[in-house]
C-alpha cells in the first residue's frame, strides 16, 4: 500500500444522534441549533455559524486528502443537498453512500466499497474533530493503521474524565502494531495497562480487506456490527497488521447538547476552508 495513494476519506454520518436529541437543561441553545439537535444530525450542528462537518472537512483538506465519501441515511437529504448542491467544498470532492439502517460502524463502512475502489482510505466519525497530526500520520502511513490518543492528552479536550475512562483501550505488540482493543475496560484492566494508556476514537486507515471483514463478522452483544471487530478480524484471521500511531493531543467530541458550547469555544479561532 503506497502512501501516495491515500487521498480518500470515509466519514460516518449515519448515526441516530440519540444523545444529541435528548433534552439537556444545562445546555442553552438558540432556535436554529435546537432544531438541528432535535433532528439528531450531529454533523450539521451550527458551529461558529457553519455546520460542524465543515471543520472536519477543512481539517481533512489541510491534511492532504482530496476525496471524501459521506455515509448518510436515506433520510439525510439535508446533508446531501448542502454538500452536494448548495455548499460544495472547494478543496474536496464529495461522494455519498447510504447506510439503509443504523446497524453499526462496520455496517456503515460497507457502502463505501465502490468509493474506495480498492484504494486505502481514512475512516473517521462525523461528530469528532481530530487533531491535524493524526490525520497527517494516517495519510502518510505506508500500511493499514490506527491513530490512538493518550488518555491524559484527551483530558485537555472537551470530554469529561468519566467518559474517557470508558473508551476502548488499545494494546500494542512489540513491533508497534495493534494487538487488540479492550472495549469498555474495567478498573482492573486499566491498572494492568499502567499510566501509558492510549484510546481509540475511530480514526483508522484501512485497506480493501476491511470490506471482507465487515461482511463476515457477527453482531456485538449490543446487536451492532462494530468496526473494532472488523479490524480485529483483519488481524486475527486475515493476518494483517495495523500500525499504531500514538497521538498526544485531544479529540473533540460532539455527541450531546452539552458538548456544543465547549466545541464552539475550541474551534472559534480556526479558519475553515473545506
Amino acid at each position: 500500500m503506497s502512501n501516495a495513494n491515500v487521498k480518500k476519506a470515509v466519514i460516518l454520518a449515519r448515526g441516530l444522534g440519540t444523545r444529541m436529541r435528548k433534552a439537556d437543561e444545562s445546555a442553552t441553545l438558540d432556535a436554529a441549533t435546537a432544531k438541528v439537535a432535535e433532528s439528531g444530525v450531529k454533523a450539521m450542528i451550527p458551529t461558529m455559524g457553519r455546520p460542524f462537518l465543515d471543520f472536519v472537512l477543512s481539517a481533512l483538506a489541510d491534511a492532504g486528502y482530496t476525496q471524501v465519501c459521506l455515509i448518510i441515511g436515506p433520510e439525510h437529504d439535508v446533508v446531501r443537498d448542502y454538500y452536494g448542491k448548495t455548499h460544495k467544498p472547494k478543496r474536496l470532492s464529495v461522494d455519498f453512500a447510504v447506510q439503509e439502517k443504523p446497524l453499526g460502524t462496520a455496517d456503515a463502512v460497507r457502502p463505501a466499497e465502490a468509493f474506495a475502489a480498492g484504494a486505502p482510505f481514512l475512516m473517521i466519525n462525523s461528530d469528532n474533530y481530530y487533531p491535524p497530526e493524526a490525520l497527517v500520520a494516517l495519510r502518510q502511513s505506508s500500511a493499514p493503521a490506527v491513530a490512538v490518543f493518550h488518555r491524559d492528552a484527551m483530558l485537555q479536550g472537551n470530554i469529561p474524565a468519566d467518559r474517557i475512562s470508558k473508551f476502548s483501550a488499545v494494546i500494542e505488540n512489540a513491533d508497534g502494531s495493534m494487538k487488540r482493543i479492550i472495549e469498555k475496560p474495567t478498573e482492573g484492566q486499566l491498572m494492568e495497562l499502567g499510566e501509558d494508556i492510549y484510546v481509540s476514537m475511530n480514526c483508522w486507515l484501512f485497506g480493501p480487506e476491511i470490506f471482507d471483514a465487515c461482511r463476515v463478522i457477527k453482531p456485538s452483544p449490543r446487536g451492532e456490527y462494530e468496526i473494532t471487530d472488523a479490524a480485529q478480524y483483519c488481524i486475527d484471521v486475515l493476518g494483517k497488521k495495523l500500525k499504531v500511531h500514538r497521538i498526544a493531543a485531544p479529540v473533540l467530541d460532539l455527541s450531546s447538547r452539552g458538548d456544543i458550547a465547549a466545541v464552539n469555544d475550541r474551534l472559534s479561532k480556526l479558519t475553515v476552508n473545506p
